[in-house]
């Protein structure tokens, strides 16, 4: 089997999750590369974990790898993209709500044969939207509730002074397009701009965010319209050690990870 190079952009929840499990072993993939904001932190961290895996920069990724995984801030999005997409390497993106102001990524992936890999990440039933889009599709709506901690700080309720701190009841802090959202709240909603790029773009796409002190999980819900199916999809996701992430994100990674080389591959 041929082995395909892993490299990880941040080393957080997400990416020391997914670092254990490619050390671990997954058929076919390798661990190949680390890139992170502080890298005498991150040597220790593998030092303890017994992970032998070099501590380097971003832009040493295309030498030695052939994939590399976003797991960091939305803000280095295009200084990770940019290296492995010229030399026509692939990227994984958990951001994916930077692509949406940077449509030069995916042509740049096109002229050079690099390719952009969304993963499911927090969210469901993407398969069945992207189905519903080869058809037409009305309407896509998404509903939002989060712990009040999982918001704080997001630039949509800085810009505008709404607090979420001390709240007793259910508070509605964000209601607009996909676009807007993942402007407004960069490290929340990535799941709003995968389903709008799965399905009918983020400017038609809709999301209602709630400050909810009731809830202790991550909740998303789904509408959809087409003239093929209505649907609607509903998760719960237990945050992981960062609030504002949910424990599944690093999974769908994983589970996207270990479908590349896999003798049964399930779902579109």
């Amino acid at each position: 089997m041929e082995t395909t190079r892993i490299a990880i952009a941040g080393l957080g929840a997400i990416g020391r999750a997914v670092a254990r499990r490619l050390t671990d072993g997954l058929p076919g993939l390798q661990l190949a590369a680390i890139a992170t904001g502080n890298a005498g932190r991150a040597r220790e961290w593998l030092a303890q974990q017994k992970i032998d895996c070099p501590v380097v920069e971003l832009n040493e990724f295309p030498k030695l790898a052939d994939l590399a995984i976003e797991c960091a801030p939305a803000s280095l999005l295009e200084s990770i993209c940019r290296p492995m997409l010229e030399a026509g390497k692939q990227v994984m993106v958990l951001s994916c709500g930077a692509l949406l102001p940077r449509p030069d990524l995916i042509d740049l992936a096109k002229a050079h044969g690099g390719r952009i890999l969304v993963p499911t990440g927090a969210l469901l039933g993407l398969d069945a939207v992207a189905a519903a889009a080869e058809g037409t599709i009305h309407s896509v709506k998404m509903t939002t509730r989060k712990p009040p901690i999982g918001l704080v700080g997001a630039p949509h309720l800085v810009k505008h002074g709404i607090s979420v701190e001390g709240l007793n009841t259910a508070k509605l802090v964000f209601s607009g397009t996909a676009r807007e959202a993942a402007a407004g709240f960069p490290a929340n909603v990535n799941v709003a701009a995968a389903l709008s790029l799965a399905g009918i773009g983020p400017d038609r796409t809709t999301i209602d965010i709630w400050a909810d002190p009731a809830v202790t999980r991550n909740c998303h819900s789904i509408e959809v319209d087409s003239d093929s199916a209505r649907f609607t999809l509903s998760i719960e996701n237990i945050p992981s050690e960062n609030p504002k992430t949910g424990k599944n994100v690093a999974l769908s990674v994983i589970a996207a990870l270990r479908k590349m080389h896999a003798p049964l591959a399930v779902g579109t």
